[in-house]
């Protein structure tokens, strides 16, 4: 055992060494939060809504058919009352609950004047911008087209209300993402380089005839990433909540444990990319098409995923970093607990299981 520890702290001297690795590990999480944080703008297309009609007569049937017809919108739930607003929204696929309130048409015809609450989900600031927007634009073209060509006096009046970034900061959305990205790069990423530098070196096999196993000394390589990254996802949260007053509405605790998560799950992503490749070019070029681009690209950090064709939104469910991001909007954002974003926890743990074990079976075959 005390081998093993003095191999693990020899990995920290030699990445404490390499100034070039240090500035990696420390320098880019703080550029990236605070580039992506103040430059990055989006749109989005086929929003995910629900629907409230308190009425149920033939003008809300037919609003709500003006914005289902639209093309921008998805009706994913009809709901029954008030107190299942706040539980779709947990669920995390609603981006928007349109309520129509009762006796909409009678209103509409007696008094001349009817309402409309729109409710949009803002921890996705732009998004909840645009579909409130799009949402109110509808019924304004409905009021000109359907009311007032019958030269009727009625007037329609949307009432937006923004939930969990009621100033739609941009920020609440690109922090997750690129909490994601550096901690896959990080821990991903520069451990396939490590191990990939050892066995280009031809250190690899130098270190599994010592008196130390193959899979200890793996996994003592990988062990500082897993401080160096857990320390990196400290350093994000702490600028998102001082820097740009990002909320932490949910647990800590949850949040952290997550993270830890999903460093094992971009480690033992890492190990399986060192094991398929003899240098550090290799392990770099995979990485680069394998982790950079696909966490940027199809995640839904950047891009959102309902406007990719569908090929890419399939392609977007092996993503990790996709369910990551979830998991860290709904717990800091949305003040969710454990049990809305369990499926998300236990696709993490299974890709985790599933890179570890090809990872142990690759180095045994390659290396041993």
């Amino acid at each position: 055992m005390s081998r093993f520890f003095g191999f693990v702290k020899k990995e920290f001297r030699h990445i404490f060494r390499d100034y070039r690795t240090m500035l990696i590990l420390f320098g880019m999480p703080v550029a990236q939060i605070l580039i992506f944080g103040y430059v990055i703008s989006n749109e989005i297309n086929d929003v995910k809504i629900a629907i409230l009609d308190k009425s149920k007569d033939n003008v809300t049937q037919e609003i709500t058919h003006k914005i289902l017809s639209s093309g921008f919108f998805i009706l994913d739930e009809n709901l029954q009352s008030d107190g299942q607003i706040e539980e779709v929204f947990q669920k995390g696929d609603v981006r928007e609950v349109v309520i129509f309130e009762p006796n909409f048409a009678t209103k509409l015809e007696k008094e001349g004047k009817a309402s409309v609450q729109i409710i949009a989900d803002a921890s996705d600031a732009n998004t909840a911008n645009i579909v409130a927007n799009y949402t109110s634009a509808i019924i304004r073209s409905y009021m000109k087209n359907e009311l007032m060509e019958q030269d009727l006096p009625y007037e329609i009046v949307p009432e937006i209300q923004i939930l969990y970034n009621k100033e739609l900061k941009g920020v609440y959305m690109f922090v997750p993402g690129t909490m994601a990205l550096i901690l896959m790069l990080v821990s991903a990423m520069m451990t396939s380089i490590s191990i990939a530098r050892e066995k280009e070196l031809g250190t690899m096999e130098v270190l599994l005839v010592s008196p130390l196993r193959s899979m200890p000394i793996v996994i003592g390589k990988v062990i500082p990433y897993i401080g160096l990254s857990f320390l990196n996802a400290v350093v994000i949260i702490a600028l998102s909540y001082i820097v740009f007053e990002m909320p932490m509405q949910g647990s800590l605790v949850l949040l952290l444990l997550e993270t830890l998560l999903f460093i094992f799950m971009a480690l033992s992503l890492g190990i399986l990319i060192s094991s398929v490749s003899n240098s550090q070019m290799v392990a770099m070029f995979i990485s680069m098409f394998a982790l950079l681009l696909p966490t940027m690209l199809l995640s839904g950090f950047i891009f959102p995923i309902e406007n990719m064709p569908k090929v890419l939104q399939w392609l977007s469910t092996i993503m990790p970093a996709k369910y990551f991001i979830i998991i860290i909007k709904n717990i800091m954002i949305k003040g969710s607990g454990l049990m809305f974003v369990w499926k998300e926890t236990l696709i993490l743990i299974g890709m985790t299981l599933i890179f570890l074990g090809l990872s142990i079976r690759n180095f045994k075959v390659r290396l041993e």
